[in-house]
């Protein structure tokens, strides 16, 4: 798809990184940036409207994980599933999570592992009821087509593992 140049240059937060080879990738950048904050804020406010305040973004994800498919998780699953690389941080947010009794923890082997409670279970349903009632419209009303986020869902994974093969690079300089 063509770009129609914009007189006022690329939507970035550095210009000075978008002079480059591929100033697309600073456009996208800033995108993921915003929408970053944008989505993790959206998550905090969500839980807290379905009647579980004081979350972080991390412990809404590791709650929701522990819902998944309801299996049982370990936390090396729940890292890799997310790309987050320190284990103190999902292991925290376990901690916490079971200290409010929304997990339950156990072993398999060497490895902890999670589950979601009753309560953990019903407040991932409520999250989603209140994510069904303001967010889902709002979003479906923008008319989208679901194939095409599907792609820039697929084109984000991707992009993901490019940005991890920089990283362990950047690394070894």
């Amino acid at each position: 798809m063509a770009r129609s140049a914009s007189p006022l240059g690329p939507v970035v937060s550095a210009a000075h990184l978008a002079d480059g080879q591929m100033p697309a990738l600073s456009e996208i950048e800033f995108a993921l940036t915003v929408l970053h904050n944008a989505f993790q804020r959206w998550t905090v406010r969500c839980m807290a409207a379905a009647g579980v305040p004081g979350l972080a973004p991390v412990d809404i994800l590791v709650l929701h994980a522990s819902n998944h498919r309801d299996r049982e998780k370990t936390l090396a699953d729940i890292c890799m599933m997310f790309n987050i690389e320190d284990t103190h941080v999902v292991a925290y947010a376990m901690k916490k999570l079971e200290g409010m009794k929304l997990i339950s923890t156990g072993r398999r082997g060497k490895e902890k592992t999670v589950k979601v409670t009753k309560a953990g279970a019903e407040a991932c349903r409520r999250y989603r009821e209140v994510r069904e009632g303001l967010l889902a419209p709002s979003v479906k009303g923008l008319s989208f087509d679901e194939e095409d986020m599907s792609h820039v869902a697929a084109l984000m994974r991707t992009l993901s593992g490019q940005y991890d093969q920089a990283a362990r690079a950047a690394a070894s300089l």
